[in-house]
């Protein structure tokens, strides 16, 4: 491997870092965010300049995180943690990671089913929906390719701005 391609996959790769995080604010709630530098946006939160609810809530602490190769990794995983109950965030910061599987939300444990009313029934036609929405993107694409570099991705959306009705 060449200098200038060994060179350019250490910055690539540098900048694509990522990291998920969890603050404890002055009030004790949680709040889980992801970055690409934590050092800079830990002083973004002290300071009032991040998020809304840790700016009503400092001073904050960084009690966890976790780094990624990837920043659209880390995202990933703050959209995961953020939907997890404060017990299961408690057992991830505290690194009892044998509790989390038995702290899982289960639908059936907490009357989820009766409370979706006919939602299996709706699954048919969100994949109707699904299947056109993909056609519909597909014609997009075929469109942009066939009317060259010259051409943007508004144009080529065109006339395929409709929208879903859901069941």
């Amino acid at each position: 491997m060449n200098e200038l391609l060994r060179t350019w996959l250490k910055s690539n790769s540098k900048m694509n870092k990522g990291y998920m995080y969890i603050l404890e604010c002055s009030d004790g709630s949680y709040y889980t965010g992801s970055t690409k530098d934590l050092e800079q946006r830990l002083a973004q939160h002290q300071s009032g300049e991040g998020a809304n609810h840790t700016r009503r809530h400092l001073p904050v602490r960084l009690v966890y995180y976790e780094e990624y190769a990837r920043i659209d990794d880390a995202f990933y995983r703050e959209k995961q943690v953020q939907g997890w109950s404060r017990k299961k965030k408690e057992a991830l910061i505290n690194g009892n990671l044998d509790m989390l599987p038995k702290l899982a939300k289960a639908y059936r444990d907490k009357g989820g089913f009766e409370k979706m009313k006919g939602g299996f029934e709706n699954l048919s036609h969100q994949e109707e929906n699904l299947s056109h929405q993909e056609e519909n993107l597909s014609h997009c694409f075929d469109k942009l390719s066939h009317q060259g570099e010259n051409s943007s991705l508004p144009e080529a959306l065109e006339g395929n701005n409709k929208k879903t009705k859901h069941q």
